[in-house]
């Protein structure tokens, strides 16, 4: 998704771009099952697919959009966000990611200079007297003044840079739970604190959510263990009473909770964006957020070089670009890590103070909205 856009951004500010990627997305069919990887778009992230063109394809497709976030661990301790106090229609859209990388797919169609690679794999990278080479699997060759690293958490890209990491594993997994519901669509995604992880709730399009289980390793991988039957009477003893018990489990899968900072954004000719600089814990959904940020950043940084004339590949412009998107990845970043360690601590006289907090946190005022601002990416 990341790579996708950062690829139609930069081709429409005149630059010859080449795309490559291991695989082709599924293409899009209503009576596909939802997709258990979805992303929580903010605002901000969908008004840059608009500025790429890839939002009117988005609406031909599925999303869900969501009005409200709640946030509590003891009944009567809520914090509520709600898209009026802000003035807008929504706060965002849960959409699969295969249909956002499908919509700016679309957008490598128009008349830009976009050179897909696809499927295919880097196999060498190097440098060259004007930039970086790279070659193909199948022998091909591009020659780049500037690599943009949107290859994920295990970056090949990085590696090659030699850009350290910094970071730690959570000692925690989380599993994705598609299910199909008796209620319409909910606008509502919520979230439950509990002494091992939260429990979440993503609306999904039609009668269909996704549920967030957050505990240790063992226990996830005992839950993914099970039949949906049996995960089900599980989700039904350990989520919220406001979860509708009339549900079935439709799809699951689990990942490991891991939070990775890459010691630099840039070296020589390249740059990293999204997951391949950064991995978020997931507590908020803003991972893929972020990586949109960093499009923009750079789109925005390339484009003040060639208004000024200066070598927009080079490392003063790179600078910049890591300037405007390092600290600001660093705060959310830990952010969350203190959201989640403060909630992991079961000593009642922290529980007492965190749940004070959150509700005070849910009287409406200045402090509320500008918050939930950020939390829209719109500060």
């Amino acid at each position: 998704m990341v790579g996708a856009a950062a690829a139609i951004g930069l081709a429409k500010l005149g630059l010859s771009v080449a795309v490559v990627d291991a695989f082709k997305p599924q293409q899009y069919d209503p009576a596909q099952p939802i997709d258990i990887r979805v992303s929580a778009i903010s605002v901000a992230s969908e008004s840059l697919l608009e500025q790429l063109g890839a939002m009117p394809y988005l609406a031909q497709m599925r999303k869900a959009p969501y009005r409200g976030l709640e946030t509590w661990e003891l009944d009567g301790c809520i914090t509520q966000f709600h898209a009026d106090q802000v003035s807008s229609t929504h706060l965002g859209h849960i959409v699969e990611n295969r249909l956002i990388q499908l919509a700016l797919w679309r957008c490598f169609e128009h008349d830009l200079d976009i050179t897909l690679c696809c499927p295919a794999k880097v196999s060498q990278i190097e440098y060259s007297q004007d930039g970086v080479e790279l070659t193909l699997d199948d022998n091909r060759q591009i020659a780049a003044k500037l690599l943009v690293g949107a290859d994920g958490a295990n970056s090949q890209v990085r590696q090659w840079a030699n850009i350290g990491l910094t970071g730690w594993d959570y000692g925690q997994s989380a599993m994705l739970i598609n299910i199909d519901t008796e209620i319409d669509q909910q606008d509502v995604t919520w979230q439950q604190f509990t002494p091992t992880g939260p429990r979440s709730l993503l609306p999904l399009p039609g009668k269909h959510a996704s549920l967030v289980w957050y505990d240790d390793a063992a226990r996830i991988s005992q839950l993914a263990s099970m039949s949906n039957l049996q995960l089900a009477e599980q989700i039904k003893q350990h989520f919220p009473a406001r979860l509708d018990r009339q549900f079935t489990v439709a799809n699951k899968a689990s990942f490991k909770l891991t939070r990775r900072h890459a010691q630099r954004y840039y070296a020589d000719n390249l740059v990293l964006i999204g997951d391949a600089a950064h991995t978020i814990n997931p507590l908020a959904g803003q991972g893929v957020n972020l990586g949109f940020k960093d499009v923009a950043a750079l789109i925005n940084v390339i484009e003040q070089a060639q208004d000024s004339g200066e070598p927009w590949w080079q490392t003063a412009t790179l600078q910049q670009y890591q300037r405007g998107r390092y600290y600001d990845n660093q705060l959310m970043m830990s952010t969350m890590d203190l959201f989640y360690a403060s909630f992991s601590n079961d000593f009642t006289p922290l529980k007492l103070l965190r749940n004070g907090a959150l509700k005070l946190a849910n009287i409406d005022g200045p402090v509320k909205r500008q918050v939930l601002k950020y939390a829209m990416g719109l500060q």
